[in-house]
C-alpha cells in the first residue's frame, strides 16, 4: 500500500502533468519550422514533373530554406513559433541583421509549401464554377489566362515566381516576383496559384526551356485547391 507521503507525491505529479505537457508543446513549437510532407508521391506528377526533380526540389531545396530560416531566427522563440505567413508579412519588425535572410528563406518556405498544394496528379478537371467565371471575366477565357500567366512566368528575368491573385479592377490579376518574394511581403493579396520558375524546378527535364515546363505544369494544377482559395479570396 502507498504511504501518505507517496500518495501526496503522486497527486502532485499528476497535477503538474498538464503544465509539463504544455511546456513541452511550447518548446516543440518554438523549436522552429519543419519541412511539410508532400500530399502525393514524388512520382505522382509524372510525366509532366519528373520524380527526381520533385525529390530534389522538396527534400533538398525546400529543406534548405527551412534550415536557413530556423538559423536566421535562432534565439528568437517568439518568431519561431509564428506561422510562416505571419513572419513574411512582418519583416519590418525583425532585427535588421536577420531581415534579408528571413525574407529569402521564409519566402522560400512559404512559397514552396504553397506550391506543393496547388499541384496534383494529372487528369483532373479544369477550373469550374465561380473560379471559371472569374477567369473568363479577367482574361477572356482559360486560354487567355494561360497565355498571360505563361508570359509572366517566362518573362521573369532570372529566378522567381508568377502568381494568380485576387484583383482590384477585375476578379483576378497576374503578378510576378523575383527570387523567393511573393505578393504578401509587400502588402499585396494572398495568392491562389503560383508557379516556381527557378531552374531547380525544371532544369533536369526541360533544361532551359522554361516555356515548355510551364506548358506542361498546367497539366498538374490542382484547380479544386485554387477554387477553394479563390472562394476565401486567397
Amino acid at each position: 500500500m502507498l504511504t501518505r507521503r507517496e500518495m501526496l507525491q503522486s497527486a502532485a505529479a499528476l497535477a503538474a502533468a498538464p503544465a509539463l505537457f504544455a511546456t513541452a508543446r511550447a518548446q516543440e513549437k518554438s523549436n522552429g519550422f519543419t519541412l511539410p510532407k508532400l500530399p502525393y508521391g514524388y512520382d505522382a506528377l509524372e510525366p509532366h514533373i519528373d520524380a527526381e526533380t520533385m525529390k530534389i526540389h522538396h527534400g533538398t531545396h525546400h529543406q534548405t530554406y527551412v534550415n536557413n530560416l530556423n538559423k536566421a531566427l535562432a534565439g528568437m522563440p517568439d518568431w519561431l513559433s509564428k506561422p510562416v505567413e505571419e513572419v513574411i508579412t512582418k519583416l519590418g519588425e525583425l532585427p535588421e541583421k536577420a531581415r534579408t535572410a528571413v525574407r529569402n528563406n521564409g519566402g522560400g518556405h512559404y512559397n514552396h509549401s504553397f506550391f506543393w498544394q496547388v499541384m496534383t496528379k494529372p487528369g483532373g478537371a479544369g477550373p469550374q464554377g465561380e473560379l471559371l467565371k472569374a477567369i473568363e471575366s479577367s482574361f477572356g477565357g482559360l486560354d487567355g489566362f494561360k497565355t498571360a500567366f505563361t508570359t509572366a512566368a517566362t518573362g521573369r528575368f532570372g529566378s522567381g515566381w508568377a502568381w494568380l491573385v485576387p484583383g482590384k479592377d477585375k476578379p483576378l490579376a497576374i503578378v510576378s516576383t523575383p527570387n523567393q518574394d511573393n505578393p504578401l511581403m509587400d502588402g499585396g493579396p494572398k495568392p491562389i496559384l503560383g508557379v516556381d520558375v527557378w531552374e531547380h524546378a525544371y532544369y533536369l527535364k526541360y533544361r532551359s526551356a522554361r516555356a515548355k515546363y510551364v506548358e506542361a505544369w498546367f497539366n498538374v494544377v490542382n484547380w479544386d485547391q485554387v477554387a477553394a482559395s479563390f472562394a476565401k479570396k486567397g
